[in-house]
């Protein structure tokens, strides 16, 4: 079967589980987003959503931010791990956002990964769900399931991003990126997959590579 074809097949597959989708990340604007996106690398949406309510409550906007001092945000952001990182990241983000942007979130990738703290995962998650711009989101469960269905052979994220770019329809590329993440937590898992019963057994290349080992 061709990479397109069984792209495809994924696709329908997954959209028939997971009809809609959406970040499970709360926010309430643009910034919002952004700033809990920065607090989810490494660490899990549920810790994230126990985190940001005190911390929005105290600053709404970039200009909070840099007002505020780095060891008040490492207090509140240290439940997400790396607080320390994260912390400095979102106040040198939101210093950027002051000074080149007027205090908004700008709409391109190529404005967006140039804030501290901001790859390509977290801008194409802001910008699928913020501004509604197709973006692939490639995270741990997006680069092993591309892997393990053949639809990829890299390891690298970029790469990854730019593989799926290929055979995925555009307008599908952020819903498609939560579904592999949906389907990721449910049923392929890293460590222990639940194959038996999995809806793409019939086009998944690493099961019949691991039932033949």
């Amino acid at each position: 079967m061709k990479r397109s074809e069984r792209a495809a097949r994924v696709l329908s597959v997954l959209h028939t589980r997971y009809p809609q989708v959406q970040t499970q990340l709360f926010y309430r604007n643009p910034f919002e987003l952004l700033i809990a996106t920065i607090l989810s690398a490494q660490c899990t949406d549920n810790q994230v959503n126990r985190v940001t309510p005190e911390l929005f409550k105290q600053m709404r906007r970039p200009e909070d931010f840099v007002a505020a001092s780095t060891a008040e945000i490492e207090r509140i952001v240290r439940p997400t791990g790396f607080y320390r990182n994260k912390a400095r990241n979102i106040k040198a983000c939101s210093q950027a956002l002051v000074d080149h942007h007027g205090g908004r979130v700008p709409r391109t990738i190529e404005e967006l990964v140039r804030l501290p703290g901001v790859g390509r995962k977290t801008a194409n998650v802001v910008l699928g769900a913020a501004f509604d711009t197709p973006g692939v989101v490639v995270d741990t469960h997006v680069a092993r399931i591309s892997n393990r269905l053949a639809l990829t052979r890299h390891k690298d994220p970029k790469k990854i991003e730019i593989d799926l770019m290929r055979i995925i329809p555009k307008k599908e590329w952020s819903d498609f990126s939560l579904r592999l993440i949906f389907f990721g937590r449910e049923i392929c898992s890293a460590r222990k997959p639940k194959c038996p019963g999995c809806p793409l057994n019939p086009i998944c290349p690493y099961l019949h590579k691991t039932a033949a080992a």
